[in-house]
């Protein structure tokens, strides 16, 4: 990632108007910031979420709060705690997210 002509800025991001997405069950709540070509966003996953679909985009994501569990296409899981992060590159390995008690995320991409 090359991050250019994005100026100094702070973002509150409590400020931000959430928008809400339905997982199959559950729901996410995005608050998100674009800089040029980034995606900047913070989501915050209620208990039981399970996302509704295989996702292929790369992504740099620090678990803030809560607990989430990463399962890979091929079968391998991975669980996120408050300070755990993962990245993974564009197309490279297909994912999808589910937590049992919630989960706060900063996530890039």
């Amino acid at each position: 990632m090359k991050i250019t002509n994005i100026p100094f800025g702070i973002t509150d991001w409590n400020s931000i108007p959430q928008t809400e997405h339905s997982g199959i069950t559950g729901k996410a709540l995005w608050r998100t910031q674009h800089f040029g070509d980034i995606r900047v966003r913070m989501v915050e996953y209620t208990p039981g979420y399970v996302a509704d679909h295989w996702c292929e985009k790369g992504h740099i994501l620090l678990c803030l709060e809560g607990q989430l569990d990463t399962e890979l296409v091929d079968g391998r899981t991975f669980t996120l705690t408050p300070g755990v992060s993962y990245q993974v590159a564009d197309q490279a390995e297909a994912h999808r997210s589910s937590t049992a008690v919630g989960a706060k995320l900063f996530i890039v991409d």
